[in-house]
């Protein structure tokens, strides 16, 4: 089997996650080759949503560098704008949303407006986007991002993107009418949610270890009793981002 980096890892780790028929929020970088991937192997009838306003049924033919790029608006089957899509979430037609963040925390709540003080803050950071509608509204969630401990906290320094709260039933207590994150794909390993919204280590990614994941997690990471390796990307996997990337710009090591 060909050697893989760690970010084809993510991208077929992200796009098991995407079921047959969905409708999905489709971000840059990993979620566009994730959903790439998913749309060839996995799931046919999946509906991409970019940000930028598009609706799409087919993969574009050539690789995009930003959502607005001219092949994706080629074989688009709605150029609209992002408002409307937004508002399709908003009524419950969006299954995913693929998001990131600067800080996750152990319910699942990601952080990308600013890190320390709220008065003063140490970093501003260029906010959520449209990653709150997804957080609040989508289905589910699935969070990409690399795996640090100072990324991967034990309390996020600001709530953009709501996962679970303080835990327990604190969506529903907010009003949320459905969500919250169902995975949490890192460099490292795949974070899944218990009833409680407390993530758990659920596997490692070939190139680490369950060591490594808990030792680079800023909270006591609780691991899985059937904790095992994340399943190494296949040829077929392989091959569908090698040709849509085949620079490795997005997917490279």
């Amino acid at each position: 089997m060909s050697q893989s980096s760690p970010q084809e890892v993510m991208i077929c780790a992200a796009a098991r996650e995407i079921r047959d028929g969905e409708v999905v929020f489709v971000g840059m970088r990993l979620p566009m080759m994730a959903f790439a991937v998913a749309k060839r192997l996995y799931a046919p009838e999946a509906v991409a949503y970019y940000e930028c306003g598009i609706v799409r049924e087919t993969v574009p033919e050539e690789m995009l560098f930003t959502l607005a790029d001219p092949p994706a608006y080629r074989g688009a089957g709605w150029a609209t704008q992002t408002t409307y899509l937004l508002g399709q979430m908003a009524a419950g037609r969006v299954q995913l949303g693929l998001i990131g963040g600067a800080q996750i925390d152990r319910h699942g709540n990601l952080n990308t407006s600013r890190i320390g003080d709220g008065d003063h803050p140490l970093v501003r950071l260029p906010g959520g986007g449209g990653a709150t509608d997804f957080a609040c509204l989508a289905h589910r969630t699935i969070i990409a991002m690399p795996h640090e401990k100072r990324r991967f906290v034990e309390r996020v320094d600001y709530i953009t993107s709501p996962g679970y709260g303080e835990g327990g039933d604190w969506r529903t207590r907010q009003g949320l009418p459905r969500g919250g994150p169902s995975a949490v794909i890192s460099t490292l390993g795949l974070l899944r949610f218990d009833e409680g919204g407390e993530a758990y280590l659920a596997s490692y990614h070939p190139h680490s270890s369950a060591q490594e994941v808990v030792d680079n997690t800023g909270w006591d990471l609780a691991v899985a009793s059937d904790v095992t390796a994340t399943p190494a990307p296949t040829e077929e996997e392989l091959a569908v981002i090698r040709e849509y990337d085949p620079a490795g710009f997005w997917a490279g090591g």
